[in-house]
């Protein structure tokens, strides 16, 4: 079996992939850190020398390739993942993947996002009073894919255990 969790930079993909991961003893596995190491660049690097399309090209290959050649792991998408290369219908058709859209809202993600700047190549530039309004378009923009997934949870105002527990729990209402 795959988790996939997907949503907007900064939703909790990675801290609550890792802790679910934990409490399921699956393997954790973050798509940006698993291109990294594949291509030897940062995300940012690659984004500077290749380029956005180049960048989403390597995700739709790993993702493919991920869900080819693991099992019982818990993978967290970058934010972007699911809206290129027909990514969700790939994951939602595949027999053993189970996809989470964990939902945040405009205000938590600028809360989260607005100390992470120069971490993240896409929010990078933008500044810091315009980071709301952007993060908003961007999520209506991407809302359409990320609430193709199998099952969403609202993660504001959440610790991020109980996040982790809820979905376990839906897992196995699932059988996953």
């Amino acid at each position: 079996m795959i988790v996939v969790l997907l949503g907007y930079m900064g939703s909790g993909k990675s801290s609550i992939g890792r802790t679910l991961a934990n409490s399921k003893g699956f393997q954790f596995l973050d798509l940006d850190h698993y291109i990294e190491q594949q291509e030897q660049l940062s995300v940012a690097d690659l984004f500077e020398k290749r380029g956005h399309i180049e960048f989403r090209k390597l995700e739709v290959k790993a993702v493919q390739k991920i869900c080819r050649t693991h099992t019982n792991i818990i993978l967290a998408l970058g934010g972007g993942t699911p809206c290129y290369g027909d990514t969700m219908t790939f994951l939602n058709d595949h027999p053993d993947v189970f996809t989470i859209y964990l939902k945040s809202s405009v205000g938590t993600l600028k809360n989260r996002l607005i100390f992470e700047k120069s971490k993240r190549p896409l929010i990078a530039n933008i500044n810091d009073n315009d980071l709301a309004e952007f993060i908003a378009k961007h999520l209506f923009e991407r809302s359409k894919y990320y609430n193709q997934a199998q099952w969403s949870i609202s993660v504001d105002d959440l610790p991020v255990e109980e996040i982790a527990s809820k979905i376990e729990f839906e897992l196995d209402e699932h059988n996953f």
